[in-house]
């Protein structure tokens, strides 16, 4: 049995912002043992296999409804997956045919056969592919169950902070219902699904510490600092005398910052600058409104609609749309269409030896054109009050919009026509988010209406690093010299022609980033809605004349090292009664 930890610290990444203080909740799957005994009765065996293969989809389907109901969920794409194996007819009839050939039973045949697959894809290099690989283990394990007749049970308590291996999206819906405190977890990074999960619901965490599942046990006590990224097991007395002091000091804080809700986001110089939403959850429209976003930057429908079992209809895609722009008018809201490949949930069974660099974002929309059609003419019918803006993802060629704009003209023919309603003028905007569109910002900011910068996907393929693999995420450098120089780039080029330029990834959440960003001429930034009182609070302590001296600082120097190192302590020296004291 392992010793207990006191006043043990661990270090990890700092994931989401916050201080708690709660028990620990081990969230450990069981692993079901089978069973290679020979059977006698086929028929009984294959009639179990149906049973239990039926009793999965209907815990999924449950599943499913709790997730929409609590939060929209957004990382829900695994159910659709698992459903598509549940009804996979090759799977299914290979099983068949091992449990008739081999006379095993058929719990031994569902982990033998599928153990395959999980195998193979926990050997691969790519992150995305190890993740499937947990997301495939828990279908299997759910259907051995089954065939056990053992019943699916949540036995999570209220009010802990959740320790475990990895947050699967599967795992996610587990805690829909209950008011977790707070995410420990051993693997995953910034753009983990716990990070972005975490930050989008305003819930602390910190991952990638290896190290917890082994070293606390159920019912510690911990501290989580989500700022640091440190993690306090059972903290002796003055351990928590000091995080609680921190915690009161946060939340007058957040009282300051609370105040701040009205006014505008202006440098001590007069500078105006645009602060809008990212989109992720259903429920993240409650923070939006409280925190008086200036409308949506970013909406990300592939993660709106992952709950569906298949592809949402028009009319389907019209009304979430619609509810978003009515609750949001006047301000804009900004919808990008599906971007699905890669990493995320594909309309087919497509196996692609990279697909971060295959079929995915606007390539795999031109190539499905009734699906995109469908999507557009969804979102031109939900603009009628004109405050809806349409936006391409993963563009890298003049083509690429040239073909989309030819499509948006086709679905306005078609709409009008059928006597619809919609914005004519509605604008139409692409994610910079490849070295090629970046390049020619120019060329791409003549021939759509805005430019969002999508600073995650950018960083990644610009670096050519995983961003979802550990093994290389110290190379994932958000302020390598030529993320900064390209950020610039872009900005500067969209305003040569009179387009508005915003950015939306990862980095605008950084209260240190934003400072650079301003002063690299950025007027418009969207990012999670519970961290924009914060990073008001930042633009209202700055001058955009320093700012632009630190950005042009910035731009001359070689090394991420040296532009980090700038960066604070510009940061430290205006924000020295902020939240730094708290350190």
């Amino acid at each position: 049995m392992k010793e207990r930890e006191i006043n043990t610290v661990i270090k990890g990444i700092a994931a989401a912002p916050g201080i708690v203080i709660a028990k620990a909740y081990i969230y450990a799957k069981e692993k079901e043992e089978v069973s290679n005994e020979a059977i006698t009765d086929i028929d009984e065996a294959l009639n179990n296999l149906e049973v239990a293969l039926e009793q999965s989809k209907k815990e999924l389907k449950k599943i499913f409804s709790l997730a929409v109901d609590k939060l929209g969920e957004k990382r829900a794409a695994i159910f659709e997956a698992q459903m598509m194996i549940l009804d996979d007819p090759i799977l299914v009839s290979t099983l068949k045919k091992r449990i008739q050939n081999e006379m095993k039973m058929p719990e031994f045949v569902v982990d033998s056969e599928i153990s395959k697959y999980t195998h193979l894809m926990s050997l691969a290099d790519e992150a995305y592919m190890k993740e499937r690989s947990h997301d495939i283990e828990d279908i299997k394990h759910r259907i051995i169950r089954n065939l056990k007749k053992k019943k699916w049970r949540s036995r999570i308590a209220n009010d802990v902070i959740v320790v475990t291996t990895n947050l699967s999206p599967s795992d996610t819906v587990l805690f829909s219902r209950v008011n977790v405190k707070g995410y420990v977890t051993d693997f995953g990074g910034l753009t983990s699904h716990a990070a972005i999960l975490a930050r989008s619901l305003n819930i602390p965490a910190v991952v990638g510490l290896h190290n917890a599942m082994s070293k606390i046990h159920e019912d510690d006590e911990l501290i989580i600092d989500g700022y640091k990224g440190v993690v306090v097991i059972n903290p002796d007395e003055k351990h928590l005398k000091e995080y609680l002091k921190k915690i009161d000091k946060l939340h007058n804080y957040d009282e300051e910052l609370n105040k701040l809700k009205d006014l505008p986001a202006e440098t001590r110089d007069g500078r105006i600058i645009q602060l809008e939403a990212n989109l992720d959850l259903t429920e993240e429209l409650e923070y939006l409104v409280h925190n008086c976003a200036q409308g949506i930057g970013l909406v990300r429908t592939e993660q709106l609609f992952q709950q569906s079992e298949a592809f949402p209809d028009e009319e389907e895609q019209f009304l979430a749309y619609k509810e978003i722009a009515d609750k949001v008018y006047p301000n804009y809201v900004t919808i990008r269409t599906f971007d699905i490949g890669g990493d995320k949930v594909l309309p087919v069974d497509l196996k692609e030896p990279n697909p971060f660099l295959g079929w995915r974002g606007i390539r795999l929309l031109l190539d499905s054109t009734d699906l995109f059609k469908t999507q557009i003419r969804a979102i031109l019918r939900a603009s009628s009050h004109k405050n809806v803006r349409l936006m391409i993802p993963m563009v890298t060629s003049l083509e690429e919009v040239r073909e989309t704009h030819k499509l948006i003209d086709e679905c306005k023919k078609e709409l009008h026509k059928e006597g619809k309603q919609f914005d004519k003028h509605m604008q139409v905007g692409l994610m910079i988010e490849i070295p090629s569109a970046a390049a020619m910002a120019k060329e791409f900011a003549e021939e759509s209406d805005f430019l969002s910068i999508g600073t995650n996907d950018l960083i990644q393929y610009t670096l050519a690093v995983d961003r979802g693999n550990e093994i290389v995420s110290k190379l994932y450098q958000e302020f390598h010299p030529a993320i900064v120089r390209f950020i610039h780039h872009v900005i500067t080029e969209g305003k040569k022609v009179g387009k508005r330029v915003s950015l939306c990834g990862e980095m605008g959440a950084d209260p240190f980033a934003v400072p650079l960003l301003v002063g690299l001429g950025l007027e418009s930034l969207s990012a999670s809605a519970s961290i924009l009182p914060h990073i008001k609070k930042v633009i209202r302590s700055i001058s955009y004349d320093e700012t632009k001296e630190l950005g042009e600082k910035c731009l001359k120097l070689k090394t991420e090292k040296e532009i980090n190192a700038e960066m604070h302590a510009f940061y430290n020296r205006k924000m020295q009664d902020q939240i730094k004291n708290l350190y």
